[in-house]
């Protein structure tokens, strides 16, 4: 079986296919595909309100080309989920519409809890007996899940992300409101860890030079942070190999992951490189596998 993921993000569009292995009752996701192209849907909607006619053609153009690429790999079923810029634009329904008629793929704009829900089928995967701070940022939501033994015990999600922050479209009343919610549940659920996810952490955690698994500490994700802020746009391209749509959201995102880490006193994170992309992969397995095997591994 081979399933595929399409995320729309606020930032970038991302296409993963992956085969589904099975292993004596064991199930495994190998990564077959991955495609990422920087969209950055949350440039004209934070500013503007809608997305721009010359984003939608190239959109169109774009959903076209992975569909043939779905198809050449004969995936067997596929999910196709737009976040936070396509839920906030107010031509979304014109897009998702004009995408349907063109090429017949329909899109599901969900909102951040159901964001969060998908996200959380393969964060537990990566879990201990510790309490978990999960902290997911994206270009245009951040969302904070709260794990005690490997259960989900709170869910919020708030309409700030990397691109929002970068071009000043938040406010201190929302940073206030993270900042509470975060503090009143470490307090009650005694959080030891953070767990993120995202591309900036990502990139951040390999820039890092740290093995797989092992957490990275707050103090690393500082100095990381105010050697990238030390330098032009053009050097963390040119010297850092940072893509240009990463190099100028990688600090402002970094900036949500670390108060985050603040108000709940932790100075430890995992950084597992699976996202929004790898929930919708266990979700599809789940919808169209009728025998529930347990999902043991993502694979690179």
């Amino acid at each position: 079986m081979k399933l595929a993921a399409i995320d729309i993000g606020s930032n970038a569009v991302r296409c993963q296919i992956s085969s589904v292995l099975n292993q004596n009752g064991n199930v495994i996701f190998k990564r077959v595909e991955y495609i990422r192209y920087a969209i950055r849907f949350g440039e004209d909607v934070f500013s503007n309100g809608f997305i721009s006619e010359h984003k939608i053609q190239k959109f169109i153009k774009l959903l076209h080309a992975f569909q043939l690429l779905l198809d050449v790999h004969d995936v067997d079923h596929y999910m196709v989920c737009a976040t936070s810029a396509m839920r906030t634009s107010e031509n979304a329904p014109e897009i998702l519409d004009r995408v349907h008629q063109a090429i017949g793929m329909g899109i599901q704009v969900i909102d951040g809890v159901a964001e969060a829900d998908l996200i959380n089928k393969v964060i537990v995967n990566f879990l201990d007996e510790r309490n978990y701070l999960h902290i997911d940022v994206g270009g245009g939501s951040t969302e904070f899940n709260i794990y005690v033994n490997r259960e989900k015990m709170a869910s919020q999600s708030f309409e700030q992300g990397s691109i929002r922050h970068m071009h000043g479209v938040d406010s201190q009343e929302l940073w206030n409101s993270m900042r509470v919610w975060i503090e009143e549940n470490a307090k009650k659920y005694h959080l030891t860890r953070a767990i993120g996810t995202g591309g900036n952490i990502n990139k951040i955690f390999d820039m890092s030079g740290k093995a797989v698994g092992k957490p990275i500490f707050r103090k690393q994700i500082e100095e990381i942070t105010q050697g990238i802020a030390a330098m032009t746009m053009e050097q963390r391209i040119t010297e850092l190999l940072l893509n240009p749509d990463r190099a100028d959201v990688i600090l402002p995102a970094a900036e949500i992951y670390l108060s985050a880490m603040k108000w709940a006193k932790l100075e430890s994170m995992l950084v597992p490189a699976v996202g929004l992309k790898d929930g919708m992969i266990h979700a599809l397995y789940e919808q169209h596998h009728q025998e529930r095997f347990v999902i043991s591994q993502i694979s690179r």
